[in-house]
């Protein structure tokens, strides 16, 4: 779409390999920066990279996260603690950070948040509960974004072809003494979908939440699940 971006995370692998990718069809400037968003300081130096390359903020996509799957009892605080660190935590600070620059800006703020925090699941405790909480933290954000100015939204993607889904299904079948490719067929076969998920659905709604025709969608969550969502909310 012709943005500067800067892309965060904490493998620096991993951003230079997403740098590389985006370069090759990008029009805009492509930086990146690696540190733990996990922290204050990872968002402060994640803030200051971005300012240091671009200067001012326009938009703002939050997709860090890497919660656990596991069982209860069994699954320890630690995996809570992380989990709601990287993904609720880092993301108010983040927002915290560019606010005054996506003010400035009329801005936009995307928050990638996922299917479970309307669906809750017994094996995947700590994504639905740090799910809801940016889902609720989002929606409030995007009160004070109507006195700002800033839109504000976030996208509940399904069951996504990536690596951390691939986690994911390991730490389902692991629990369940299954093989990855039973656990996926059955994911598929209970959520009554046609196929999983790409990076590009979800990427194609963001692009255009970020876009002047989406102007009036403001607070709202949609999902990208392929209908597997069976609820009207």
């Amino acid at each position: 779409e012709g943005a500067d971006v800067t892309i965060s995370g904490s493998n620096l692998a991993h951003v230079e390999a997403a740098m590389a990718t985006i370069s090759e069809t990008a029009a805009g400037k492509v930086a990146g920066h690696a540190s733990d968003l996990r922290t204050v300081a990872g968002c402060q130096s994640a803030f200051d990279a971005h300012g240091n390359a671009h200067g001012g903020c326009d938009i703002l996509v939050h997709s860090a996260g890497a919660t656990k799957g596991g069982g209860f009892p069994d699954q320890p605080d630690a995996d809570f603690q992380d989990g709601f660190a990287l993904k609720f935590h880092a993301a108010v600070r983040l927002s915290r950070l560019f606010w005054p620059s996506l003010t400035a800006a009329n801005g936009n703020v995307v928050m990638i948040v996922g299917g479970a925090a309307r669906t809750p699941d017994p094996g995947f405790m700590v994504g639905g509960a740090v799910n809801a909480a940016l889902a609720n933290f989002s929606k409030a954000l995007a009160g004070q974004g109507l006195m700002d100015n800033v839109n504000v939204n976030w996208v509940s993607p399904g069951q996504t072809e990536t690596d951390r889904l691939q986690q994911l299904l390991a730490d389902r079948a692991r629990h369940e003494n299954k093989t990855i490719d039973e656990v996926r067929a059955e994911r598929m076969r209970g959520e009554g979908i046609r196929r999983l998920g790409k990076p590009e659905d979800t990427a194609a709604l963001v692009a255009f939440l970020c876009g002047d025709e989406a102007r009036h969608i403001h607070g709202t969550g949609i999902s990208v699940d392929g209908g597997a969502t069976k609820g009207c909310f």
